[in-house]
């Protein structure tokens, strides 16, 4: 959840060792004997002696001399097999050379100068109408083409294209943290690698005695930062020898900042990713926040999250956020159901509006790299909607297609629960279950779609200075219990969002926030960042029955077993629409019910209960694999 460490700039040609240092300048001679036997061709001498130069046979390729030749390269002159030929022309002015078929060889394509693939017919280049990429034009008139093509299509990521629109970007890209560079991910391994071997919070987090814990915290942070000093220093040398000669953790503040906002800034962008590190890095820095622990260490190991409308601000160019092309430079270019031929020309005119706008705001050392990397990164952010939101939205169409509240007299349809049946806490009647679905689906995705907005006040929560937190025993462990005013503040105000959005309310619409149900803000961003971990797989596997429907074998088994697909599909929405609103999960019986947080608890009760279903084989010959973030 971090990106930019430009104080650093590592070497990699005196840390890396190419192929030439390894096998020497001749290493071409290293072939197998026998592949020169199998072509005729007799070494000269050993192993290790330089064969000699052979004309390649005939028909074969010039590149790899051991398949045969399938094209020719009208440029170079030259005949190739199909991958050597991409090998070759892969960029640079070869890129642009025409090929055309051998004798017995079916037509190819490739690319003109303008980038558009065409096929050779008779000596003449002639446009393909399934072709990979559109061509584009170059002069102003296919600008506005490209300006006046149709908006994204990503719901809810972005209002439509209007006067709204500068402003919409302006305030969401005050929470979308910078995309990092190549540069900066070499950082964030060496903190990730020193994280993982820290024991940060079993030192720190515990009843036991002895130093104080201020000096305990102090230790550790060296500690830390020590580590942080030999990997970068075994890295880079010349590098580390420049930052830690006097081996002066003060000095070096800045370095140490830049770092731990690399691992912030990444985790926000990749809620996927150092799901057992990032709890460490957050409670060290919230500790460093202490005014004793400051006065101790002599620096603050905080910094603020780098984000793009930092950036724009910083070097005047907030002008980018509202031009016309923004919405087609960051647009996410989805395949669903839609050809090919629309798909690339989609990706020409997103990649000509970027080409553009980093043309056109190099301003106050703002350079074209630093641009696309904006660009770049409110695009991450409609990807990251799409992963984790959009599968809100379409758990709510499967809702209202199947279950709509004027199906309540079909008993298939019927979502009744009642008290202690299944497991259940709560009883509901269809509609009323139908309803507490719904509002609790839609503030899931209210919720995600501000996700990044709340990341960034659950850390300001978390690393307000001088902010103490009480160690207590929740049930769960030891746990860092701390109000969370900000987030708080926010999530009361997605809460009324979605209770307008949806009407009336059923169940308690209780925030937990500072108590043993959800100690701190930690774990409130924790608990509803895996909320696509619980609707993804379930959408995935409802998206491929009806393909497995298709094979003989399955769709007797599907109809044996449920009757028919459909039934298959209505009957896990169904089990999934109670039992996964059912109130259950909790440790005993005052907790989880129908309050907010009790809403996602039930929800993981039914995934941990999903091995017992009669349709859990379904899900395994989808391709299921579990609730863990992968699939």
């Amino acid at each position: 959840m971090v990106e930019n460490v430009s104080s650093v700039d590592s070497n990699e040609k005196a840390n890396t060792f190419s192929l030439e240092n390894i096998l020497g300048e001749n290493h071409e001679s290293l072939e197998h004997p026998g592949l020169k036997q199998q072509e005729g061709i007799t070494p000269l001498g050993g192993w290790d002696e330089e064969s000699a130069e052979k004309p390649v046979q005939e028909g074969f390729c010039v590149e790899c001399e051991d398949q045969p030749a399938q094209v020719t390269c009208e440029t170079c002159s030259d005949n190739y097999c199909e991958v050597c030929f991409a090998a070759q022309h892969r960029k640079g002015s070869r890129k642009r050379h025409a090929t055309k078929p051998l004798e017995g060889q079916p037509e190819k394509k490739a690319k003109n100068g303008n980038g558009a693939i065409v096929t050779r017919v008779n000596g003449k280049d002639s446009d393909d109408e399934d072709s990979d990429d559109v061509e584009m034009d170059n002069s102003d008139d296919g600008l506005d083409l490209v300006i006046a093509g149709p908006s994204i299509e990503v719901t809810g990521a972005q209002p439509a294209v209007g006067t709204s629109v500068g402003e919409w970007f302006i305030e969401r890209s005050k929470y979308i943290p910078l995309r990092l560079t190549i540069n900066e991910r070499k950082f964030l391994r060496l903190l990730d690698a020193a994280l993982q071997v820290s024991e940060y919070t079993d030192k720190i987090d515990t009843l036991g005695f002895g130093l104080s814990k201020a000096k305990r915290i102090v230790q550790q942070i060296r500690e830390l930062c020590a580590i942080l000093s030999g990997l970068l220093l075994s890295a880079d040398y010349k590098k580390g020898q420049e930052l830690f000669t006097d081996r002066d953790f003060q000095a070096n503040a800045e370095f140490y900042q830049q770092i731990f906002e690399l691992g912030r800034r990444h985790k926000i962008m990749n809620p996927d990713k150092m799901r057992t590190t990032y709890g460490k890095l957050i409670y060290l820095l919230q500790d460093s926040q202490s005014s004793e622990v400051q006065d101790m260490l002599n620096f603050s190991c905080v910094k603020p999250i780098r984000t793009v409308h930092n950036v724009l601000e910083e070097h005047g160019a907030l002008g980018l956020l509202r031009d016309d092309l923004i919405s087609v430079a960051t647009k996410e270019i989805y395949s669903e159901g839609r050809s090919r031929r629309d798909i690339q020309k989609d990706i020409k005119s997103k990649e000509r509006a970027i080409e553009v706008l980093s043309s056109k705001y190099q301003l106050g050392g703002l350079s074209q790299e630093n641009v696309c990397q904006c660009l770049y990164s409110i695009g991450d952010n409609h990807a990251f909607l799409r992963t984790n939101r959009d599968p809100c939205e379409r758990m709510i169409v499967y809702l209202k297609e199947y279950f709509h509240a004027t199906k309540a007299s079909d008993p298939k349809s019927s979502l009744a629960i009642r008290s202690g049946k299944g497991g259940a806490r709560l009883s509901h009647d269809h509609s009323k279950q139908y309803a507490y679905v719904l509002q609790s689906l839609t503030l899931w995705r209210e919720i995600l779609h501000d996700m990044f907005r709340l990341w960034s006040l659950a850390e300001q929560d978390l690393l307000a200075e001088n902010v103490p937190y009480r160690l207590r025993d929740t049930g769960q462990g030891l746990n860092r219990v701390q109000a969370a005013p900000k987030t708080s503040r926010m999530m009361h105000a997605i809460l009324h969002r979605a209770q307008k959005s949806v009407g009336s309310w059923v169940g308690s619409s209780v925030i937990h926030m500072g108590d043993h149900n959800v100690p701190n803000a930690l774990m409130f961003i924790d608990k509803y960042s895996q909320i696509y971990r619980i609707l993804l797989p379930i959408c995935n596997a409802l998206s491929q029955i009806p393909a497995l429907a298709e094979k003989p074998a399955l769709r007797s088994y599907i109809e044996d077993e449920f009757g028919s697909t459909e039934n298959c599909i209505r009957e896990i929405l169904s089990d999934f629409f109670r039992h996964g609103f059912d109130g259950s999960g909790a440790d005993n019986f005052f907790d989880a019910g129908s309050c907010i947080d009790g809403r996602l608890t039930s929800a993981w009760n039914w995934c941990a209960m999903l091995e017992k279903k009669r349709y859990f084989p379904v899900f395994l010959l989808t391709g299921f694999i579990g609730f863990d973030g992968e699939w």
